[in-house]
């Protein structure tokens, strides 16, 4: 016995990927970031905690080209580089 199902009533609408789960770059939009955070991966023994900087670029990149879901920084861990500029700012005036 086969069971019907009718997927034909319903409408497909696609969704963001969940963390975690990235479409490829086929296009290699985001190349050059993936390089600069592999090269510092690679310099600094693979502790990613020295190449924060470099994750924050890529996965801005990836957001900027809809390849991920927008996310704040905050939510990503990147608080600490979000305040940084303003704490800066603040000093100079």
């Amino acid at each position: 016995m086969s069971t019907a199902m009718n997927f034909g009533t319903k409408t497909f609408r696609p969704r963001p990927p969940d963390k975690g789960a990235f479409p490829l770059d086929h296009f290699g939009e985001c190349k050059s970031f993936k390089e600069t955070y592999m090269r510092c991966l690679k310099d600094n023994r693979f502790d990613n905690s020295r190449c924060r900087v470099e994750s924050k670029e890529y996965l801005e990149c990836r957001m900027d080209r809809q390849l991920m879901a927008k996310e704040p920084f905050e939510k990503l861990g990147f608080k600490d580089l979000m305040e940084e500029p303003a704490k800066e700012n603040k000093a100079k005036f």
